[in-house]
């Protein structure tokens, strides 16, 4: 089957801007709190899966939220074995009420709980009226059962790892890591670490769809939630909504297309930072485009060796440049910040990117996590792409980095690496990715973005013809996603959809 690079995270962008700033300047009804309630019964359940589909459920004040916790199994193909626990949060609707949205921000190992807050912030009105807002954190992710790998300095020693090895010594330690993150994350985790693949979290949202009393699945889905959300259709088409896939990811590529793909895409994004930035006064990189880029490219390759100064034990290593720069270009509106940084690190400070890389990964200033994003994120990509057939060589890669760095002299050979990230992963999964299908379904919506870098736009067009039953409205625009992007035709077409059922014309081109 498929696999994704596992060296940049697709969350969606707008929701990634609030950690960023911060760390760049430093229809559920009320009487559901607290009560046990039968689940509804539900019709079609899998053989075996009763009880799990009609379990009851205990809910509880969180803020003015509902919150309760939903017992799936650790294995489908095994009932009667261990469970695990998902976090469900459910917004209720501001109005009358009647549907279910579910919304994910991606990743993978992307929480949902906080992003049901934030897309209540940013859904119409009419959308807010008619829907309670649901986040459930997959397996593995957050709040729910989590796998757990490293000890936070591992996660530290990860971060800033070495992303373009230069020579056999280094190439055996880059290959050596996913092999001790494994095998951390099975001595640490157990069972959970081989069964947190899209396809089992795709199977807990029918069981979460169907305590909650909804006949089909609302989705909202950005980035890999994407993936997530064509998982479910190709294995439940029959019980799909309302679905927006938002930000869409192939999953039909091997790694090194993947790889490739977040190659141009973050190039685009770097190029039209660029031309921006020149054209002010204040550019760190001077006022020339070419030179501009050139100068970067030194200052990043620069960090290899020399590793910058940023006050405190940890220095700047160009690892920790790599993320501190990518995590800035998943929406224009954090360009600045770059800029900021950028300004610091030329006159020696890297302060400014490492907290951008901080944010990124989700750690906090005393040294912890807040989330296990860093962690999801590789196993559950690792875990999709079980299929031997497709996974990359050593030899693969090595062939193959003259490509990238001519696409990215910046992110080029470390994407290239990263196509390597789970050939060595010791957990093999018996649930790889699914070639999806959703023929059956109801129509659903695709969005793409014509530069968004952690997505590109060619994604979302693939996915679109793939799924069979969807229509791809395109964003001409810059930055991760579209639906929070501030374009209103996005968001009247999205909104209508949801609240109407209005399916917008195929190949309906939204302008900047």
């Amino acid at each position: 089957m498929t696999r994704r690079n596992t060296i940049l995270v697709s969350l969606l962008g707008a929701a990634l801007i609030a950690a960023i700033s911060v760390a760049a300047i430093t229809s559920m009804k009320d009487d559901k709190a607290g009560s046990d309630k039968p689940a509804p019964a539900a019709e079609g359940v899998p053989s075996g899966l009763e009880e799990f589909y009609t379990q009851k459920l205990s809910w509880d004040d969180c803020g003015e939220s509902q919150c309760t916790r939903v017992e799936v199994p650790v294995d489908y193909e095994k009932p009667d074995g261990d469970t695990l626990k998902l976090e469900v949060k459910v917004i209720p609707a501001k109005g009358d009420g009647g549907r279910s949205l579910f919304v994910n921000p991606g990743g993978p190992g992307g929480e949902a709980i906080g992003f049901a807050d934030y897309m209540e912030s940013q859904l119409g009105e009419d959308v807010l009226d008619r829907y309670d807002v649901v986040g459930v954190d997959p397996r593995g992710v957050g709040k729910s059962t989590p796998v757990d790998c490293l000890s936070d300095r591992e996660l530290d020693e990860y971060a800033a790892s070495e992303p373009d090895p230069d020579n056999p010594a280094e190439v055996e330690a880059y290959r050596a890591t996913a092999v001790t993150f494994g095998n951390g994350c099975e001595k640490k985790s157990g069972a959970i670490a081989s069964h947190i693949s899209t396809q089992e979290a795709a199977r807990d949202f029918d069981v979460v769809r169907a305590l909650l009393g909804s006949k089909t699945l609302d989705w909202f889905g950005a980035s890999y939630g994407t993936e997530l959300g064509a998982t479910y259709a190709t294995l439940f088409p029959k019980t799909v909504g309302r679905m927006v896939l938002d930000g869409a990811v192939d999953p039909t590529l091997t790694a090194e297309e993947s790889a490739f793909g977040q190659t141009t895409g973050f190039q685009r994004a770097l190029d039209a930072y660029i031309d921006d930035c020149v054209k002010q006064k204040t550019c760190p990189l001077g006022r020339d485009a070419d030179a501009a880029e050139d100068r970067l490219i030194e200052f990043v390759d620069a960090r290899d060796a020399n590793p910058l100064d940023t006050g405190e034990e940890r220095k700047l290593t160009q690892g920790l440049t790599f993320y501190g720069i990518a995590v800035t270009l998943y929406d224009k509106e954090t360009w600045p910040i770059l800029t900021q940084a950028l300004t610091a690190a030329f006159k020696g400070d890297g302060s400014v990117l490492l907290r951008l890389n901080d944010a990124y990964f989700r750690r906090q200033p005393d040294g912890s996590y807040s989330e296990n994003l860093g962690e999801a994120n590789v196993a559950i990509n690792c875990l999709d792409s079980a299929d031997d057939d497709e996974e990359s060589t050593l030899q693969e890669v090595q062939d193959s980095l003259p490509r990238f760095a001519k696409a990215s002299p910046v992110f080029g050979r470390a994407l290239a690496w990263g196509a390597l990230g789970c050939t060595d992963w010791p957990i093999k999964s018996t649930h790889p990715q699914v070639d999806v299908d959703a023929t059956g379904s109801k129509p659903i919506v695709v969005l793409g973005t014509t530069r968004d870098p952690a997505t590109p736009y060619e994604w979302a067009k693939a996915l679109a013809d793939e799924l069979g039953t969807a229509v791809l409205v395109s964003r001409q625009g810059d930055g991760h996603t579209a639906y929070t992007s501030g374009n209103k035709c996005i968001k009247n077409l999205v909104d209508d959809y949801l609240v109407d059922g209005k399916v917008p014309k195929d190949g309906t081109i939204c302008k900047e």
